[in-house]
């Protein structure tokens, strides 16, 4: 288990940061919330698109998931917004 936390640390934590500000913003939308709250329920339930019982593909297919829907997320948000995360994270706007 702590090797998975450790893996998804690593891939995620840039758009993970991101997505956190994104979901402090004054002006976050109420639809970012709940596919927020839908992507962290999907990693918790034991049920997967593929069974975590598979060695590696468990894991990947929830790391790649959760990857391009927070990329889509961010992608999606209003631009004031986006630049507003972006400043804060320390990162360019759409990155």
């Amino acid at each position: 288990m702590w090797k998975r936390l450790t893996a998804w640390w690593m891939l995620l934590r840039g758009d993970g940061r991101r997505l956190w500000f994104a979901l402090r913003h004054p002006d976050a939308p109420v639809w970012l919330k709940v596919a927020t709250a839908l992507m962290v329920l999907y990693v918790l339930s034991p049920i997967d698109l593929v069974p975590d019982t598979i060695p590696l593909l468990g894991v990947v297919d929830d790391i790649v998931l959760v990857t391009f829907g927070m990329r889509w997320l961010l992608s999606r948000l209003p631009a004031h917004i986006q630049a507003d995360v972006a400043r804060r994270a320390g990162t360019r706007p759409g990155r």
